[in-house]
């Protein structure tokens, strides 16, 4: 019953999102009005291209190609950044020495690291996932470490006095606490795993989402390329919502403990 009260509290809440996509398909549909099909097709327009593609057998191929190099790609990013992070954040030394590392990670293009990538692994599935890692993690390796430096230690140290293990503490204090920092840093390192793999396949013709981008370019089909656009964001919608949102809702359950069904704050 608890899971099922948190996923009706979520479905719930989906309408202010709702509201917000529909006030983007209105100003969609103006630009579409002020300055034709050729610079921005109809949404009407381009959900029937959709609904094209999707009968296309080329639609299942490009989008898991992409679907698995994206989260392949994420999660080696997620499993590198949060456990780097973690002991970053309770060791400062350690933090001081990382963070000027992922700085200079963030700080180059991810155009140049796709360049890289092209020139040690070739156009292959090795150069959209390599890009995708180093893109996403020091995203992820951030909210790690300041989701354990900023833990308060006042309740650990109470924890310790009750005996409870360093594995207990981490677990029901310091996980809780991370979780807060943690999971919006990777949903933002989900969107660019997705944006870097399409942008990689676009450029190395490897398939995917990025190569049916690619080969709408080449035609000019706007309408066939705002459509694979699309195709992406839902894409990226299902992996958030399939892989970090259960996660999440397990996690913070906490902060909807003491709050009644329909009452908010």
């Amino acid at each position: 019953m608890t899971w099922l009260g948190r996923l009706g509290n979520f479905l719930w809440s989906g309408w202010a999102g709702l509201a917000g996509l529909c006030l983007l398909a209105a100003a969609w549909q103006a630009g579409h009005e002020a300055y034709g099909s050729f610079i921005l097709p109809a949404p009407v327009a381009t959900l029937e291209q959709i609904g094209a593609t999707l009968s296309d057998p080329l639609f299942a191929e490009a989008t898991s190609t992409t679907a698995l190099r994206a989260a392949t790609g994420f999660a080696v990013a997620a499993s590198i950044g949060a456990v780097v992070g973690i002991a970053a954040g309770y060791s400062m030394a350690t933090l001081r020495a990382a963070r000027p590392l992922m700085t200079v990670l963030l700080g180059v293009p991810p155009i140049a690291w796709i360049v890289l990538a092209m020139i040690w692994f070739g156009a292959s599935d090795g150069t959209v996932v390599a890009t995708v890692v180093i893109a996403a993690t020091p995203i992820v390796f951030g909210a790690a470490a300041q989701g354990i430096a900023t833990r308060e230690r006042g309740l650990d140290d109470m924890a310790r006095v009750f005996g409870a293990s360093a594995l207990q503490r981490f677990y029901h204090l310091a996980l809780r606490h991370l979780a807060a920092h943690l999971f919006p840093a990777l949903a933002v390192a989900l969107g660019t795993a997705v944006k870097v793999a399409v942008m990689a396949e676009l450029l190395t013709n490897t398939g995917g989402i990025g190569t049916e981008l690619a080969n709408a370019r080449s035609r000019l089909d706007v309408t066939a390329a705002m459509s694979w656009v699309l195709i992406a964001v839902a894409l990226l919608l299902v992996l958030e919502y399939a892989l970090l949102q259960p996660i999440r809702s397990q996690l913070e359950r906490w902060r909807s403990a003491a709050q009644p069904w329909g009452v908010k704050r």
